[in-house]
C-alpha cells in the first residue's frame, strides 16, 4: 500500500523522505535516518510590553545590604578563581605551541600574535605554562 503521507523536509532541505508510520517505529540506523523538524512557524510577533531588565545574578534584587555584599563577594571569588583557572589553561596551551619538539611549533612573538598579547608576556607564560606542565608530570598539585 502506497505511503500516502506527505513529504517532510529536515533541516538540511532534503525533501521526499515520508514520516514513519505509526505502526512501524522507526529505528535510527543507515536505512532510517533521524529526522529532524523544523519548530513550527510563528503566525504572529509576542508582544513585549517592555524589555526585560539586565539581570546580573539576581543581585539587583537584593535589598539587604548585607546579603547583597555576602552574595557579591561570594561572586568576585568565583570568578576570580575561575580567571586564574583559565589563565593557567591558557598558559599550558602556550608552553605546549611554544614545544621545540612539536613541528609546528611557535616563536613567543607568534603566540603574542594569535592572543593580543605582548611578545615578552607571550614568553613568561610560555615559561609558567611549563613550569605549570612540569608539576604535572611529577605529580605535584
Amino acid at each position: 500500500m502506497p505511503d500516502r503521507h506527505s513529504p517532510v523536509s529536515d533541516q538540511s532541505g532534503q525533501h521526499g523522505q515520508s514520516t514513519p508510520s505509526p505502526t512501524a517505529p522507526a529505528v535510527p540506523g543507515p536505512a532510517n535516518p533521524v529526522r529532524r523538524l523544523r519548530p513550527a512557524q510563528l503566525l504572529f510577533e509576542p508582544q513585549a510590553d517592555e524589555p526585560e531588565p539586565e539581570r546580573f545574578f539576581d543581585l539587583e534584587s537584593i535589598d539587604d545590604p548585607a546579603e547583597l555584599l555576602r552574595r557579591s563577594t561570594e561572586l568576585t571569588l568565583a570568578f576570580r578563581a575561575a580567571a586564574e583557572r583559565a589563565t593557567d589553561f591558557q598558559a599550558i596551551a602556550a608552553a605546549q605551541l611554544a614545544d621545540t619538539r612539536r613541528f609546528d611549533a611557535l616563536s613567543p612573538a607568534e603566540i603574542a600574535a594569535r592572543v593580543d598579547w605582548t611578545p615578552d608576556y607571550a614568553a613568561r607564560m610560555v615559561e609558567y605554562g611549563q613550569s605549570l606542565l612540569k608539576q604535572h608530570r611529577n605529580g605535584e598539585r
